[in-house]
């Protein structure tokens, strides 16, 4: 098992069922020409010792062959001490980096709807943060160009899959610029001069920027929001929400309002 530091520092092994199938999809997507997500399997490495998961190590085994990795039989011990923890269910995948664009007009939706997490302290809350935007019809995510893709299997794992299945592009000098000047809004998740979440025109297009609880959203951002919008509480509570959960508030109102009925 990995030590704390070096969990966040191994970007490239990814853990358990749920985390191989993402990536055995999205190869496969990205043969078709479907997905622009560039990442590789190198290698999956497989519990010798789980004989009642001998039907799954057989179909990874045939997509291995389809795809051009190497399936390795091994003892959960080996598996341990390149993963998280042990509750890897017995596979890992070591996998190649993925190229993430900076963003550009011409790879904008005409009335998509994007998001920008900005200042997320952890692997896992920006994990969390992606699931939920993906489940929630999020177009594609805006980085940082310091960003937890530096430990892509964590934030894999922590998103369910969503992280490898959802476009990242790089953020560069001016991200609301280029959307605005793509005909988007943009639109902070912040207390000053701010609506109500549920009060807001959220209509698509639109740019959302969440930041993190402690570092929150950058002047240069705020100063170039058409629009700020606070989640606000059922009762007194002093505390901010994680940036996950503010994602999540603000991410299913923008599906709730643009939904086709």
């Amino acid at each position: 098992m990995l030590k704390e530091n070096d969990r966040i520092s191994g970007g490239n092994i990814f853990e358990g069922i749920v985390s191989v199938r993402t990536l055995i999809a999205n190869s496969l997507a990205f043969a078709a020409g479907n997905s622009g997500n560039d990442r590789k399997i190198k290698r999956v490495f497989c519990d010798s010792g789980r004989t009642g998961k001998s039907r799954e190590y057989a179909w990874i085994k045939h997509r291995g062959e389809e795809l051009g990795f190497d399936v390795v039989m091994c003892s959960s011990e080996d598996i341990d001490c390149m993963t998280v923890g042990n509750t890897h269910g017995g596979l890992a995948a070591e996998c190649t980096g993925r190229t993430i664009p900076g963003i550009s007009a011409d790879m904008i939706k005409p009335n998509g709807f994007y998001v920008m997490l900005e200042g997320i302290e952890d692997p896992y809350n920006f994990g969390y943060a992606l699931r939920s935007l993906y489940a929630a019809g999020a177009d594609g995510i805006i980085l940082s160009e310091r960003n937890w893709m530096t430990a892509a299997g964590i934030v894999c794992r922590a998103s369910a899959g969503a992280s490898e299945l959802i476009p990242l592009y790089l953020c560069g000098n001016d991200p609301a610029g280029v959307m605005k000047a793509a005909g988007y809004r943009v639109v902070c998740a912040d207390l000053r001069d701010s609506v109500p979440v549920f009060d807001a025109d959220l209509s698509l297009p639109l740019f959302l920027v969440v930041g993190g609880e402690k570092r929150g959203i950058s002047r240069r951002l705020l100063d170039s929001s058409d629009l700020n919008v606070r989640i606000d509480y059922a009762r007194d509570f002093t505390a901010s929400l994680s940036a996950a959960s503010a994602a999540t508030v603000a991410g299913y109102e923008v599906f709730r309002q643009n939904r086709v009925r």
